[in-house]
């Protein structure tokens, strides 16, 4: 049985403030290809995402390359242009690239690189090193998908990032982590270096304990929103490419566990709104 997409319902309990940004979604279309083995749930629009906006109070919104596209832009870039100045892209460029290219997908708004480690991602590790450097003068920053357990094998390399890096999905730990523990001591390392953040997104897919407290995952994003609440950010993960196998979690509820994993006002504001418009370079709301 086909599940019918979420695009409304209960308004969430946290009232998002204005210039509030989701920092991690994706268009899908069967207009173009998706890559063998990867994700490709049923088309989602920017119609669909625009319902979505208005449902959880979101203004502007970080359109994120499908794993399922690879290196074939244009769905994104597509969706960019529509939301217009309220969206930035990250995408996926493969070595070889011209300056060219570049150049024309910073013009059109995109801001960032996505490195996916997991589930047949296009750049990886291998590739991390020479494709930083090279969107370095564009003013990318990029995104790192990971099994944060594996944090301590690469810290030298994160750390040696010519550019700003997002560590994605909560660290996403596919298994449990303390908070004392080698891992998550390395990913609070790289934050304080201020050149590391932290995307609070996607944790039903991977927390242990699920809902709807998401606890294995919330105890690590209540120490972090405090140690570091200027290097954290949000993301709705929508449409949620795992739903048709795991379920459509409850956007509403996603955006409330902020309510408990960040309680303070300033530091949520900070979160959805004036963080975001530091990476992405959106206007100060």
């Amino acid at each position: 049985m086909t599940l019918v997409r979420t695009l409304t319902g209960k308004p969430p309990r946290l009232k998002a403030p204005a210039g509030t940004c989701d920092t991690h979604m994706h268009f899908y279309s069967r207009q173009y290809p998706a890559l063998p083995n990867t994700l490709n749930p049923p088309d989602a629009s920017v119609e669909d995402y625009r319902q979505v906006m208005k449902w959880l109070g979101i203004d502007r919104a970080v359109v994120v390359q499908p794993n399922a596209y690879g290196a074939d832009n244009r769905q994104t870039m597509a969706g960019v242009k529509a939301l217009g100045d309220a969206a930035r892209g990250v995408v996926v460029v493969k070595p070889g690239i011209d300056d060219v290219e570049l150049d024309q997908l910073t013009r059109d708004g995109a801001v960032g690189i996505r490195f996916m480690n997991l589930f047949g991602g296009t750049l990886t590790w291998e590739h991390m090193d020479e494709m930083t450097a090279r969107v370095q003068p564009f003013g990318w920053s990029a995104i790192v998908q990971l099994d944060g357990c594996t944090l301590p094998e690469h810290e030298a390399q994160l750390r040696g990032l010519p550019i700003n890096y997002v560590i994605d999905h909560c660290g996403r730990f596919m298994e449990p982590v303390a908070p004392d523990s080698a891992a998550f001591k390395t990913l609070l390392r790289l934050v304080e270096t201020g050149r590391c953040w932290v995307k609070i997104a996607g944790f039903y897919e991977f927390s242990k304990e699920g809902g709807p407290a998401f606890e294995d995952v919330g105890r690590l994003m209540r120490i972090l929103t405090q140690a570091a609440p200027d290097r954290v950010i949000w993301g709705s993960n929508w449409p949620h490419a795992l739903a048709e196998k795991i379920g459509y979690p409850d956007d509403a509820h996603m955006l409330d566990r902020l309510l408990d994993w960040a309680p303070d006002e300033a530091v949520q504001r900070k979160i959805l709104v004036d963080n975001p418009a530091q990476l992405y370079g959106f206007k100060a709301s």
